[in-house]
C-alpha cells in the first residue's frame, strides 16, 4: 500500500480503502459535515458512522456537497442493538440509508453481537446484499465465537470485523482467526483514548527516528499488519496528519516491538462477550 486510496480486497472482492474517517462523537450539523468535506478534500475516501452516532444525515450531507462522486466513496454504518431481529434489521437499514441519502452502502455491520438475536439481523443483512443495497456485510466487536457461530449458520462469511484494536489491545487471538477466514480486521480507536498510549517511550522513539508524530507510528503499525483503520478527528490538521502514513515503514522488528507492548487494555469499559446495552 502506498496512498491513501490504497484497498484491502475483502473476501467478496469489493475494495476496502485501508485508512478511513472514523466520526464516532462527531456532532451532527457543522461539525461532522466539515470533518467529511476536509477528509474528502484532503483525498480520503473512506468515511465510517454508525446508526447510534446520530450522525448520519450530516455525513450524507457532506458527501453531496464534497462534489466527489458517490461511487468513489467507501461509506460504512453500522446496525444498533435495538434494531436487531430480520425485520428490525432490515427496517433500521432503510432508515440508515434514507439519512444518507444515498441508493446504496458499501459496507453494513452489525455494531454488537447481542445473544440470541444477531443470527437473525445476519438473516435479514445477506438479503441486503443479495438485493444489491449493500456491496459487503460484516460485524463489529465480534468475538471468534460469535463469527464462528455465523458460519456455522450462513454461507455468507463476515467481510469485515471492526474492533477496537492498538498496541495496547493487540487482539492476536481474534487476529489469528480472522486471516485464514479472509475476514478483514478493522481498527477502532486505533490510538486508544486518553493518549496514554501516544507518551510510550517506544512510540515516542520511533516518531523520533522517523520524523513522524506517535500517532502516525500507531497508524503505520497498523497498516504494517494489513488492519483498516479509522482514526477520528474533527480538526482538519489532525485529518491530514492521519492520512501521512505512506513515506516511512517500520522495520519488522519495530513492528513487533510495538505488538508486544500488548496489555489487553480496553480504552472502554464493553465486554463484548456480554452486550446488555442499547437494548431500549
Amino acid at each position: 500500500m502506498n496512498s491513501l486510496t490504497s484497498t484491502a480486497k475483502l473476501n467478496n472482492g469489493v475494495e476496502m480503502p485501508y485508512v478511513g474517517l472514523g466520526v464516532w462523537q462527531s456532532k451532527q450539523g457543522g461539525e461532522v459535515e466539515n470533518a467529511v468535506r476536509a477528509a474528502l478534500e484532503l483525498g480520503y475516501r473512506h468515511i465510517d458512522t454508525a446508526a447510534a452516532y446520530g450522525n448520519e444525515e450530516g455525513v450524507g450531507q457532506a458527501i453531496r456537497d464534497s462534489g466527489v462522486a458517490r461511487e468513489e466513496i467507501f461509506i460504512t454504518t453500522k446496525l444498533w442493538n435495538n434494531s436487531h431481529g430480520y425485520e428490525k434489521a432490515l427496517q433500521a437499514f432503510e432508515v440508515s440509508r434514507k439519512k444518507l441519502g444515498v441508493d446504496y452502502v458499501d459496507l453494513y455491520l452489525i455494531h454488537w453481537a447481542i445473544e440470541g438475536k444477531y443470527l437473525e439481523s445476519w438473516r435479514a443483512f445477506e438479503k441486503l446484499l443479495k438485493d444489491g443495497y449493500v456491496r459487503a456485510i460484516g460485524v463489529s466487536n465480534f468475538e471468534p465465537k460469535h463469527l464462528q457461530d455465523i458460519m456455522n449458520h450462513f454461507e455468507v462469511v463476515p467481510a469485515v470485523n471492526q474492533v477496537e484494536f492498538h498496541p495496547y489491545l493487540t487482539q492476536r487471538e481474534l487476529y489469528e482467526f480472522c486471516r485464514p477466514h479472509h475476514i478483514q480486521l478493522e481498527a477502532w480507536s486505533p490510538l486508544m483514548r486518553g493518549g496514554e498510549l501516544l507518551n510510550h517511550p517506544l512510540i515516542l522513539r520511533l516518531a523520533e527516528k522517523y520524523s513522524k508524530t506517535p500517532a502516525q507510528i500507531v497508524l503505520r503499525w497498523d497498516l504494517q499488519q494489513e488492519v483498516v483503520t479509522i482514526p477520528k478527528s474533527v480538526r482538519r490538521e489532525r485529518i491530514a496528519e492521519n492520512a501521512q502514513l505512506f513515506d516511512f515503514q517500520l522495520s519488522q522488528e519495530e513492528v513487533a516491538e510495538i505488538t508486544a507492548l500488548n496489555r489487553n487494555q480496553r480504552s472502554f469499559e464493553y465486554d463484548p462477550n456480554h452486550v446488555d446495552w442499547g437494548l431500549e
